[in-house]
Order: structure tokens, then C-alpha cells, then sequence
């Protein structure tokens, strides 16, 4: 990453670093959220409403709010099955848990939730739904929540809303979703329906479901946890105190694997991360500042590997090639399933997004399959995992699911846990490390070098950002080579992808403004070298500089 980066970035992080839990809480309840300041509105960005109680971003009237809303939206579409209701382990998330709940109970929704004292990662709660809405149509549906900011700073909460089809809502829900629960602020919550917690689990509404047993005793359906046994591939994994704290040890423990959970330890303060790049705690498992913890043991295990908090999000340690990247990693599991899959249909396709490595193209080429290319948002890809049209949907940040092994739905959300085993399946089948097959990879098809540059900006600059369109882009020529295209919608589905891409034979790059947080991102990828990379990044900086400097 080009940002500059923090001088206490990849250390443990400082007292002077940590939350003060209790304040958090406390202003979560008395904090009250002005409807008339934009940074303190509903805004559902790429996954869910995020913010933080401090900031007047993420407070009880706001869960309040999107609760009524989401009860609305149930009510509208003929949404009368349960709703499954988890919660990650940010400090946040219990009392938004609980504030949710008074809103669906009083509105007479059916809530599934964990067995006590029992987190719950987000593809757990996306298997919930699909297993519960097989074969049911129209209002015997179900939906669900997940309280989780993702990867986010422990100052921070989450509200995430999956649609029956299992996966994130797509844009026309939250939008609507938003706008139902902006208008419940502007007047104070009238209209929002509520009881207290007491009375709201005295309802019987609320009913206890085993998302952890029914999780781990279906996980056999998509990785070959026989093969990975047979070969005795020794496993290392740091939950990083999210929400799969307990499904590791029950993993292990039911398909007898030589894994060793480095650290179970729970904590929302997370005070035993290492900062990020910026000096900031942030659970992302593909930062190598952030993993330097697991990325420090390496060479105990044959592979090793981390979820962020709510487990949607994978990151992958090997003894050739320590924290690969998420890219690196992605192409692996793209050339392996593709060969290793016989029971996929033969006309499945890959999903990824725009400003995911182009190494895919490459390699579904070679093997002739087509390429899905989206938007940044797995909601883009819910659709064709469900259908069973998409074999394995795919982020450049991490995040990925796929199809079980004959073909079914797995999860339409993304799920971490399976995709950080399956690198355990790769190194059995292989004899080498995922590392090492990213290696023979780039041998036959090319090598790409990436970079990515984080910048703050404001919601009127990314707007303007998010605005870009082909005729922005003057130049026809990008890092001495004639540009091939400029996209501002994605190919495979026409839609917006909320920024600029400019491509050439040997490389691209992409500006867009980042949908959960104030900052902006500009991706480049080069197939030629690092001075190449290097050029792509400054013509992009210069056009953006150009559009925020207009504003």
C-alpha cells in the first residue's frame, strides 16, 4: 500500500491505542444522532450501515430506526418467516443486538438466535437462511441481521441486512431501508414500535438456533477435509477475536485435523493486535501489519490462516511465501477449483470485481471458463452463487465463497472459514503450499504487481469521485501504452462501479471512493514491471487530485 504508513505500524498496539469499552456503551445510549448532519444519517454503504457511538454514526436511535425500517421492508415484500439475528464480538454489537431485538419483537418478528455467550460469523447466518428457506416460497421466507462493522476499529458498530436469497441486500433494499430509517430520525422515531428487553424475550418470539453445529456438520460439502487428513496438513489459525472463536476447535475436533487455534482469546478492546498500516486496530487478516502475530509463526504450520471479526474475510500464511495477498491467493483458488470441481456445471463462471487482479481473466481463459466482472460489493454475486451459475465469487479485499463441492449453494455471503481451509485442501492435493502454486501460476500466465493508495476525503469529494465517467478520462494514452478502455459501469452486468477504470494490454488502474469509510482508493495493476506500477499510480493520483481539487 502507498499510503504513508503509521512509524508504530506492525507493533503491538499502545495503552494510549485501546477503547474505553464503557464509554463506548454509554454513548451508544445517551449520544442522539443529528438527522440533519450527513455524517451522523443511516448511510448503507457496501456491506451495511457502519459508524461510531462517539462519533454520532452508529447509536441506539439508529438501530432503532433501521430495525422499524427493516420490519417495514418485511412487511412490503411478504417477508413472514424468522429472522436470523448474530452478532460479532466489537464492543458495539451486543447492545445493538439487544436494541434490535426490542424493535422485531414488538413488531412480532420470529427471531433465531445464538445459544448464549455464542458469537456468530456472518456466512453462519447466510447457511442459516438458506437452509431454512429450501423449498419455501413467498412468505414462508426468513431473512437476516448481523451486527458487525467487518474488519473495522473496535470504536466502531455494524447493521448488516440479508434478504431471503441468503446474501447481501442489494442496492434498491438498502435504499429504500435508508431512507425509511432517515425519516424515523428526522421525527424523533415516531412510528418506531418497541419493547423493553424483558418484555420482548417474555414474547416467546425469540427462539435459540445452533448456527455453530449446523455450520461445522455442513462444511464437509465444500472442503475435503478426508483428503486434507490423509495428508496431515499441519493448520495454524488466529481468530483474531471475532466471531469464529469456538467454530475452530469444533472444526477440528469433529473432522480430526491437525489444527492448532493460536489464540481464543476475546476482547473488544483488541488489545492484542498489532496496528495497521494507518496506526489504527483494524482486524484485517490481508494487512500484513495487522497479522504479524500469526505471520511470525509461519514456519510451525504447512499453512496457516485468520478471519476478520465477523469471519467473512480470509488471510492466508505459508512457509514460501508468509501473508500471501488476497490476489495472489484468489487466483490459486480460481485455477484449482476450477480443475478439482468435477461435480460444478461445465458452464459455470468466476465472479470477481473490477479492481480484482486481472490474473483471473488469465486463468479462466486458459481453462475456458468466462469471467463475471462486478461492482465492488459481493452483493453482485449472491445471485449466481444461489443459481448455482457462479462457482466461486471473489474480492480483491478478501472476501470470497463458493460452491460446495457437487455443485450446490453453499453460502451467498461471504465466508472466511471456508476459504481459508480450502487453502489447507490446495497444499494436500498439491504437495506444495498455496504460495509456491501461485508461483507456477504467474510462471505460465504472467506476473502482476499491485498496489493500492488510501486517502481521506469527504463526502462531497467522493461523490464527485463516485461521479467519474469515461469522458473524464482525456488521455489516450496510460503509462506509455494506448488506453484499451475506460469503464465506469463493469462489464459483466453493466452496472456503475461508483468511480474510473482505465485499462491497457499490460495494465490498469481504478479510482473509487470507498463505501464504508471517508477515504478514497486508487488500485493499479501492472504485468511489466515496477516502474510501470509506479506510472499507473501517478497518472491516477493526478486525476484525482484534479476532481477533488475541484471540490
Amino acid at each position: 500500500m502507498s499510503s504513508q504508513v503509521h512509524p508504530l505500524a506492525g507493533q503491538p498496539a499502545p495503552p494510549d491505542a485501546l477503547i474505553d469499552v464503557e464509554a463506548l456503551r454509554e454513548a451508544y445510549f445517551w449520544r442522539r444522532p443529528d438527522p440533519a448532519s450527513p455524517e451522523q444519517q443511516v448511510v448503507f454503504g457496501t456491506s451495511g450501515h457502519r459508524g461510531s457511538a462517539l462519533d454520532g454514526s452508529f447509536n441506539e436511535w439508529h438501530v432503532l430506526a433501521i430495525a422499524q425500517a427493516i420490519c417495514d421492508h418485511r412487511r412490503r415484500q411478504g417477508i413472514a418467516g424468522p429472522l436470523f439475528l448474530g452478532a460479532d464480538t466489537h464492543a458495539l454489537s451486543e447492545p445493538a443486538t439487544a436494541s434490535a431485538l426490542e424493535v422485531l419483537a414488538a413488531n412480532g418478528v420470529e427471531v433465531m438466535l445464538a445459544p448464549p455467550g455464542q458469537f456468530t460469523p456472518t456466512p453462519a447466518v447466510s447457511l442459516a437462511i438458506l437452509e431454512y428457506n429450501r423449498g419455501k416460497e413467498g412468505s414462508a421466507r426468513g431473512d437476516g441481521i448481523v451486527m458487525t462493522p467487518s474488519h473495522n476499529p473496535p470504536r466502531d458498530g455494524g447493521f448488516k441486512y440479508n434478504p431471503p436469497h441468503g446474501g447481501p441486500a442489494d442496492g434498491a433494499t438498502t435504499a429504500s431501508i435508508q431512507a425509511d430509517a432517515n425519516a424515523y430520525l428526522r421525527h424523533d422515531l415516531a412510528g418506531v414500535q418497541r419493547l423493553d428487553a424483558e418484555r420482548a424475550f417474555a414474547r416467546g418470539s425469540c427462539h435459540e438456533h445452533d448456527y455453530l453445529a449446523q455450520y461445522v456438520a455442513a462444511l464437509a460439502e465444500v472442503v475435503d477435509f478426508d483428503l486434507i487428513r490423509a495428508a496431515g496438513v499441519r493448520m495454524g489459525v488466529d481468530p483474531l477475536g471475532g466471531a469464529g472463536v469456538d467454530y475452530w476447535p469444533a472444526i477440528a475436533e469433529r473432522y480430526r485435523l491437525p489444527l492448532t487455534v493460536v489464540s481464543d482469546t476475546v476482547d473488544p478492546r483488541f488489545a492484542f493486535m498489532t496496528l495497521d498500516w494507518d496506526g489504527k486496530i483494524r482486524m484485517d487478516p490481508s494487512s500484513p501489519y495487522a497479522m504479524r502475530r500469526l505471520t511470525a509463526l509461519q514456519d510451525r504450520f504447512d499453512v496457516a490462516f485468520a478471519c476478520d471479526t465477523d469471519h467473512d474475510r480470509h488471510g492466508i500464511v505459508t512457509p514460501s511465501s508468509g501473508l500471501m495477498p488476497p490476489n495472489h491467493y484468489l487466483s490459486v483458488c480460481v485455477d484449482y477449483l476450477l480443475r478439482h470441481r468435477p461435480g460444478w456445471r461445465a458452464d459455470i463462471a468466476i465472479g470477481k470485481t473490477v479492481v480484482t487482479t486481472a490474473l483471473i481473466h488469465r486463468v479462466a481463459q486458459r481453462l475456458g471458463t468466462r469471467v463475471f466482472e462486478t461492482p465492488v460489493g459481493f452483493k453482485w454475486f449472491a445471485p449466481g452463487l444461489l443459481d448455482g451459475s457462479l462457482g466461486m465469487g471473489c474480492e480483491e479485499s478478501a472476501g470470497a465463497s463458493l460452491l460446495r463441492r457437487d455443485g450446490r449453494t453453499w453460502t451467498t455471503d461471504k465466508d472466511g472459514i471456508a476459504a481459508a481451509l480450502l487453502a489447507a485442501e490446495i497444499t494436500a492435493r498439491a504437495g506444495v503450499d498455496p504460495g509456491a502454486c501461485y508461483r507456477s501460476l504467474t510462471a505460465a500466465l504472467g506476473t502482476p504487481l499491485a498496489d493500492r493508495v488510501e486517502a481521506h476525503a469527504t463526502r462531497e469529494q467522493k461523490q464527485r469521485l463516485a461521479a467519474l465517467t469515461p469522458d473524464s478520462v482525456k488521455a489516450g494514452s496510460l503509462a506509455g501504452e494506448p488506453v484499451e478502455a475506460v469503464q465506469s459501469r463493469a462489464p459483466g452486468n453493466g452496472e456503475p462501479i461508483g468511480g474510473i477504470k482505465v485499462c491497457t494490454a499490460s495494465g490498469w488502474f481504478a479510482a473509487r471512493p470507498s463505501g464504508t469509510e471517508d477515504i478514497y482508493k486508487i488500485y493499479a495493476e501492472s504485468f511489466r514491471d515496477e516502474g510501470h506500477l509506479r506510472s499507473l499510480l501517478q497518472e491516477a493520483q493526478g486525476l484525482v487530485d484534479g476532481v477533488l481539487a475541484a471540490s
